[in-house]
């Protein structure tokens, strides 16, 4: 009978995990860079406190606008869940998980970012236009990286489910070997691309020019923008787990597990901070060269999986 309630017991952690913790993330990265930058900078529960306004709020919306317009911040958290279902957290089995699942995991954020697009370019706005190209361009470098990555975990563990290719024997067996750390240089990467993180982009610039998401919801108020803030760091979280279910290695405790999974997660948004303290945002013509990359670490460990 216990060992009945252990699955429940984990998914009940699992939902509870990515419906309150998203929030923290940010909040742990703009500490960190404030406290290199030598402030004291705004409370870790910043997010929380900020949603929580906007989420009083009511939106403005434009004369041009349609429905298409709030698709968007809709379409990025309900992608974002469903994606958070497909992942194991804690080295504990997903919620859901079927052979395939990685190919929904990967075009759920696809489909987030389409939306995210369409709802930019509803506004009529010319910023918000060049915002969503650069985010198209950039997002086509980005996804064969990611895929190049499930490729060799897949070959490494000869299944097509995100569970098992994450947790299985098979991808311990390459553990700290040479495709493994590729797959994790590509796919960190792809992390701070698809999270609009320094050096890729600037989450707090003002520089509508220079901006590539930021510039895609400036329309956006009230609580659609409070569902554009829950979502990015809720992809923060998600994509986050990728790479931790890597790099951590699986007790025999579970509950130890999950404890070492969100240290994990506080030491990922810690690295991002140290990250966009020490660098530079790239121009815009060095972005590409950046996700090629990327590309190049996740197709060398698939090339040598291969051999």
């Amino acid at each position: 009978m216990p060992g009945s309630l252990v699955f429940p017991a984990h998914m009940a952690l699992h939902l509870l995990v990515v419906l309150l913790l998203p929030p923290l993330v940010p909040g742990l990265i703009a500490k960190v860079k404030a406290r290199m930058a030598g402030r004291t900078g705004p409370p870790v529960l910043q997010l929380y406190y900020d949603l929580a306004k906007l989420a009083r709020k009511e939106a403005v919306f434009s004369r041009t606008t349609t429905w298409v317009f709030l698709a968007g911040p809709v379409g990025a958290v309900a992608a974002g869940l469903v994606a958070s279902l497909l992942v194991p957290f804690g080295h504990t089995p997903a919620p859901v998980a079927f052979e395939g699942d990685v190919i929904l995991f990967a075009y759920l954020f696809g489909l987030a970012r389409f939306l995210t697009i369409l709802s930019a370019l509803d506004t009529g706005s010319s910023f918000e236009g060049m915002g969503a190209a650069r985010e198209a361009a950039f997002s086509a470098l980005a996804e064969p990286a990611l895929f190049l990555g499930f490729a060799a975990l897949a070959k490494a563990t000869a299944s097509l489910s995100l569970t098992p290719m994450l947790l299985a024997q098979g991808a311990a067996g390459v553990r700290l070997t040479g495709p493994l750390i590729l797959v994790l240089a590509g796919w960190a990467i792809v992390y701070l691309a698809e999270n609009a993180r320094i050096p890729v982009d600037d989450p707090n610039t003002h520089l509508e020019l220079t901006m590539i998401h930021e510039v895609m919801v400036l329309d956006h108020s009230g609580r659609p923008f409070a569902l554009v803030l829950y979502g990015a760091s809720l992809k923060l979280v998600v994509l986050g787990a990728l790479l931790i279910d890597l790099l951590l290695p699986a007790t025999s405790r579970p509950w130890l597990d999950w404890l070492l999974f969100l240290g994990g997660l506080g030491l990922l948004a810690v690295a991002v901070g140290l990250v966009e303290s020490a660098t530079a945002r790239f121009r815009m013509t060095k972005v590409p060269q950046f996700l090629v990359a990327g590309i190049l670490a996740s197709g060398f460990a698939f090339l040598l999986l291969l051999v």
